[in-house]
């Protein structure tokens, strides 16, 4: 048996009961237009370690060995360019760290690269940096506050917010 689900069936409609809250996203893959040049930017520059090259048409990286936390390939977009403002698709790729010095690692790492951010926010509930990759994806790197520290409302909503993040502050709790 198989149904059709328009959007028109779901639209305002919530879900009958929520998802298991032990589900994450497992991975991201995405679509390069240089294979090796990505390689450089995430094994590289942020330090994901290489799990398995299908030759010069895809790569599997992880965090800590994993089987793959992120897949790269050319199958459809070798030599392409990155779509264009206006489309849909893909708005980042957020890449969770374990701690702030972890996170401050990761900014000597683009700092030393010479790669720029695009932006870098305190967002209450957790600190962000937010770039692209070679392919112009969009790239956030944070790492959650423990959740006790979250903002809340004085009713206990949660109450996230925006805020310009002290970059010196962060590479301060880099641990050599």
């Amino acid at each position: 048996m198989s149904a059709t689900i328009t959007s028109s069936d779901t639209a305002g409609t919530p879900a009958a009961r929520p998802i298991h809250p032990g589900t994450r996203i497992g991975h991201v893959h995405l679509k390069v237009a240089d294979l090796n040049r990505s390689l450089a930017f995430y094994c590289g520059v942020l330090g994901f370690e290489l799990i398995q090259r299908y030759g010069t048409q895809a790569a599997f990286i992880s965090a800590g060995g994993y089987h793959h936390h992120i897949g790269l390939n050319t199958w459809e977009s070798l030599g392409g360019s990155p779509p264009p403002p206006g489309t849909t698709g893909l708005y980042h790729t957020a890449i969770l760290y374990p701690t702030r010095a972890a996170l401050a690692d990761a900014l000597y790492r683009l700092a030393q690269a010479g790669i720029p951010l695009e932006g870098a926010s305190d967002h209450g509930v957790s600190e962000a940096l937010y770039l692209s990759d070679p392919d112009k994806n969009g790239v956030e790197l944070y790492w959650d506050r423990p959740k006790e520290e979250w903002p809340r409302t004085p009713d206990g909503a949660l109450q996230m917010f925006t805020k310009r993040l002290d970059l010196q502050g962060l590479l301060a709790s880099r641990e050599a």
